[in-house]
């Protein structure tokens, strides 16, 4: 193996902005709004730089899929330490449609070019909320996968993973190559540095389209509507049981 890490990224409407709904229910409003790495993807990156000063791995490879503005977001990872970038250029409507399967099949395809050690993902984007493109990714490289990481440590050739799950947290051991997917508690990525800002503007960044990958990122799926959340109705205060009990016969609840 080569101790090269590849890390995806993906450029996501920032969370601090209120999402709007296009007039013609199609998507979202994106244009001139605020955009930055997804929070999840910038805990993957700084999960893998901290391998590297460790020396536990050698490099680290960034990789977003998207139109021209994907290359802010790489910039954003190799200021954090990150050694070079990979733009996987996707634009128009193979963009509006790009989902975690096409994502999938394209990281799987650059794993395997890239002779990577294991691939760390963010455990999901907060635009969409999947949560599947770990997973999926493991499944097409037929590799062990150790999601919603909130520890990492490497012990030999194997990866030790403690898991976050419903009942507590789960300890898991597994063979590299694998696949990661990194979780809320696994660190606190650090700020970009003046100085790292502008050693990023001389990394690397190779630009590769899905078809030079032998990918095909054809949709199978449709949006056809997407809507906001329904208003929420102001609340009701009662002073007894009795009028709950009879507010909510009103109602038809009982």
């Amino acid at each position: 193996m080569s101790g090269r890490v590849l890390v995806g990224v993906k450029r996501v409407i920032d969370y601090a902005v209120k999402i709007r709904v296009k007039p013609d229910n199609s998507c979202v409003v994106t244009d001139g709004v605020k955009h930055s790495m997804n929070p999840f993807c910038e805990i993957a990156v700084e999960e893998a730089v901290k391998m590297k000063e460790k020396k536990l791995i050698k490099e680290v490879v960034v990789v977003s899929c998207g139109p021209q503005q994907a290359m802010e977001t790489i910039r954003t990872a190799l200021a954090m330490g990150a050694d070079r970038g990979i733009h996987v250029e996707v634009t128009g409507k193979d963009y509006e449609n790009l989902g975690p399967l096409q994502v999938s099949k394209i990281m799987a395809a650059l794993a395997k070019k890239e002779d990577v050690l294991f691939v760390i993902l963010g455990k999901q984007a907060i635009d969409d909320d999947c949560n599947q493109t770990g997973q999926m990714t493991a499944a097409l490289l037929d590799w062990p996968q150790g999601t919603f990481a909130s520890e990492l440590s490497m012990e030999g050739d194997k990866i030790k993973v403690v898991r976050e799950i419903d009942g507590g947290l789960e300890t898991v051991k597994i063979n590299t190559p694998a696949v990661i997917t990194a979780d809320l508690r696994l660190n606190t990525p650090r700020y970009a540095t003046l100085p790292n800002i502008m050693k990023a503007k001389k990394k690397k960044i190779a630009n590769v389209k899905p078809a030079d990958l032998g990918v095909d990122i054809t949709s199978r799926l449709e949006v056809l509507r997407v809507d906001e959340p329904p208003q929420r109705e102001a609340g009701v205060k009662v002073e007894t049981v009795d009028d709950l009990v009879a507010r909510l016969k009103e109602a038809g609840r009982i």
